[in-house]
């Protein structure tokens, strides 16, 4: 499993996400505190600031090594400040049948596309799901998969599902899509006779929206025969939190944002809290999607319960 994170909010160093806190996602990497599973598979990231030239287009980063030894990365969260962030750091079980390469690095966002999608989960035996899924992608998008993961699929199988998807985020149109998405995955999984515990939380963003989904297929059903390779995001939910409020940072010697969300001028979502103090941090609550804009420099948030 993966640990991922989003930010929304006025300018911030990319360091004081990824490197600093208490937590910080690259952190993560080798002490996550929620998942017992290093996270050594590959780094990603797409990261919009709103001064820069085109500020649409994402600056875009992705290696197959550890962030932690990431000179080049931390050289450039150093310098760069961004109002918007999709980071991934991607974890995978130990086989030899994991491939880690850039292409399998999250987040991913197709050419011509305004939104970018990270995953943490698994689709348990997609390999079997693959030839049925492909008359529900259209071939445009299924010509730009490049890498061997099920989130790329996922990628590609949500953005059919858009009328628009190289517009901006519509929010009730995402959820209509996220929603057919996941009927259709599970109309596969029924096909193929897969119902072992499978979790999709999603991470998406266009540079002026952050999305996270927090979702499992047939949660709590796993093989009772071999227990061996029985792995806990089976027998709990993934976890997603986040934190609304203003000035994230190191305030008296704790990372923290300050305020309430009257003042409030930043959200974060993420695979756990960045921070030793989780009081200022929500659990995003299961089979829901939470989404956040921010309008006149004010963030607005809202939660929406999936229906399937």
């Amino acid at each position: 499993m993966c640990r991922a994170l989003l930010y929304l909010g006025s300018s911030i160093l990319l360091d004081n996400l990824l490197f600093k806190p208490d937590n910080s996602l690259v952190r993560q990497v080798y002490m996550p505190k929620m998942l017992n599973l290093l996270n050594l598979a590959g780094f990603g990231m797409k990261a919009w600031d709103h001064q820069s030239k085109s500020p649409t287009i994402p600056f875009s980063y992705a290696a197959d090594w550890l962030p932690v030894f990431d000179r080049n990365l931390k050289n450039l969260a150093e310098k760069v400040s961004v109002n918007c962030l999709l980071a991934h750091v991607r974890g995978v079980g130990s086989s030899t049948e994991a491939l880690v390469s850039q292409s399998n690095s999250h987040p991913f966002c197709f050419s011509g596309c305004r939104i970018a999608l990270a995953h943490n989960g698994d689709l348990t035996r997609f390999a079997e799901m693959k030839a049925l899924l492909v008359p529900y992608i259209e071939q445009k998008f299924i010509a730009q998969i490049s890498g061997t993961t099920d989130s790329e699929w996922i990628y590609a199988l949500l953005l059919s599902q858009l009328k628009e998807p190289m517009d901006f985020i519509h929010v009730k149109e995402l959820k209509a899509a996220i929603e057919s998405t996941f009927r259709i995955i599970q109309d596969v999984r029924m096909k193929c006779g897969i119902d072992t515990s499978s979790a999709v939380n999603l991470f998406l963003s266009d540079g002026q929206h952050i999305v996270a989904v927090r979702y499992c297929f047939d949660f709590g059903r796993y093989q009772v025969d071999d227990l061996e390779t029985l792995h806990e995001h089976q027998l709990n939910y993934l976890s997603l939190w986040y934190t609304l409020g203003r000035e994230y940072g190191n305030h008296d010697g704790e990372w923290q944002t300050i305020g309430g969300c009257d003042t409030a001028d930043t959200v974060v979502i993420a695979s756990e809290p960045l921070t030793n103090d989780i009081s200022t941090w929500l659990e995003v609550p299961e089979y829901s999607m939470l989404c956040a804009s921010t309008a006149e420099d004010s963030p607005r948030i809202s939660l929406h319960y999936l229906d399937v």
